[in-house]
């Protein structure tokens, strides 16, 4: 299970408006690289049938089964600061993360770092 927080979930409104885009999902996933080990990734996409579905407040949210296990239980926020604003995701299956914050460990897989490039 996952978790969407009022404010990511008005952004993702926002945005999917803003590009005409309503109809497609909010996926999220994870691939292998990042300084930590393994990369959060988004896009707006259409839901395949493997897909886990969740839905908040009329956004639909999509995971591949390969990154589930990774992201069960995370909880996405959208934050602003005087940097910016930007998605932020709270993780409890990541045993380290890396200063980016798009970045992370698990305790039993730390796939393979590289170098961070933001």
């Amino acid at each position: 299970m996952i978790s969407l927080s009022d404010t990511a979930t008005d952004k993702v409104k926002e945005f999917m408006a803003s590009k005409d885009h309503v109809d497609l999902a909010l996926r999220i996933y994870v691939s292998k690289g990042g300084c930590s080990g393994f990369s959060y990734g988004m896009a707006l996409d259409a839901a395949q049938d493997d897909d886990s579905i969740f839905e908040f407040n009329g956004v639909k949210v999509v995971i591949d089964p390969l990154s589930a296990p990774y992201l069960d239980g995370i909880e996405v926020d959208y934050v602003n600061s005087m940097m910016g604003g930007g998605f932020a995701i709270n993780n409890p299956n990541a045993a380290s993360s890396c200063g980016c914050g798009h970045s992370f460990r698990t305790k039993d897989e730390a796939g393979a770092a590289n170098s961070c490039s933001h």
